[in-house]
């Protein structure tokens, strides 16, 4: 019997993350493991008059690529890709492996010359985001890969999965919109204000957000949602962090890595596993060495780590920050080829700082 909480995901995220309208023209990315939501989220659609297109993708596609192409096939841009992003109303993504190491083995070389052919593609995507011409979420469907890498069973991953998105609810929208009020209070106060300050036993750090804005996530991008952001004034971050949960971008998983910045920039990075990759991915370009991203998580529905961006950074008394491309939205003048997020746990013996007022201790808010 299909389980009722797959049609409630796509209802949150047809209905309400990208709020479907007449005539517009949705594309849907998905793996191949998750066509239950995919065939729910097309049936979505319809009903509220888009116009749905199917991309569908599987693990090895992009191993394929990535091991088999030469230089100028890895620097092709698929003109479906770049109409898509240019072109199209709303954006739906629903993620899933079968095997989440799958470019492990890849040279990060390569990554980084596919990555950098997609610089101008990625903003073209990031400033549509910006100005509400593309309507976008991602998700992820749960699947034996993810659930393993959880330490958890695909039955408790489901529950893990559909709780934390509201799935399991009656009314998932009420639940996201008394999200949305919550997490509001916290982005007006922090309007106008200048200078961060965040002590602990993971970070000595300052940063402005002078003329930054901050973003309230909730459910509109990422589902599931929960976090405050903003990207910081690019040459203002000094200090030290150490990152308490691992790393994982293009299935390599970089373990305890730290941070040091001089007027923004990341002038020494090291980590215990992985640290080449780490540094390949921090020369990609210019501005990869600079943060477009700093984050508090406000999800305390989630309270474990799941080796999932997704959710871990969304962990409530976590902070976490991006190196790379920033957010328009939030004022970033940041530009580069990778987006990549790095998780702290704050729940003890930390401090964040907002203009000499106490505003987060121990993982709580205080204001």
């Amino acid at each position: 019997m299909a389980d009722p909480r797959v049609e409630k995901l796509a209802e949150i995220l047809v209905d309400f993350s990208i709020d479907v309208q007449p005539g517009d023209w949705v594309v849907v990315r998905s793996h191949i493991l998750a066509l239950p939501l995919l065939h729910a989220v097309t049936r979505r659609i319809l009903r509220a008059g888009g116009n749905p297109t199917a991309v569908l993708s599987d693990s090895q596609l992009g191993e394929i690529l990535l091991r088999g192409a030469n230089d100028a096939q890895l620097e092709w841009i698929s003109p479906m890709e770049r109409m898509t992003l240019e072109n199209a109303d709303a954006l739906i993504v629903l993620g899933a492996t079968d095997n989440t190491r799958a470019l492990s083995g890849v040279d990060p070389l390569r990554q980084q010359l596919q990555q950098r052919a997609r610089r101008e593609l990625m903003g073209t995507y990031m400033q549509r985001s910006a100005d509400g011409s593309l309507r976008w979420v991602g998700t992820q469907y749960p699947c034996p890969a993810l659930a393993q890498e959880a330490d958890m069973s695909l039955d408790e991953y489901e529950d893990f999965v559909y709780s934390t998105t509201f799935a399991d609810q009656t009314d998932p929208v009420q639940a996201w919109c008394e999200v949305f009020n919550r997490q509001q209070h916290w982005v007006e106060w922090l309007r106008g204000r200048q200078q961060i300050v965040i002590k602990g036993a993971n970070a000595e750090m300052t940063l402005s957000i002078a003329g930054r804005d901050f973003i309230n996530d909730y459910g509109r991008h990422n589902m599931p949602a929960g976090e405050l952001f903003t990207s910081p004034v690019e040459d203002s971050v000094n200090g030290w962090v150490r990152f308490s949960y691992p790393a994982i971008r293009e299935g390599r998983e970089v373990e305890d890595v730290e941070f040091y910045f001089e007027q923004g920039k990341i002038v020494k990075a090291t980590a215990r596993k992985n640290e080449a990759f780490l540094l390949s991915q921090l020369d990609a370009d210019a501005g990869a060495r600079f943060l477009g991203e700093w984050a508090i998580g406000t999800n305390y529905r989630i309270k474990r780590f799941t080796k999932s961006i997704l959710y871990d950074e969304k962990i409530g008394g976590t902070m976490h920050m991006a190196v790379g491309r920033g957010f328009p939205e939030a004022g970033s003048r940041n530009i580069s080829a990778i987006h990549w997020d790095f998780i702290c746990d704050m729940r003890q013996q930390s401090e964040i700082w907002v203009d000499g007022d106490l505003f987060y201790k121990n993982g709580e808010f205080q204001v």
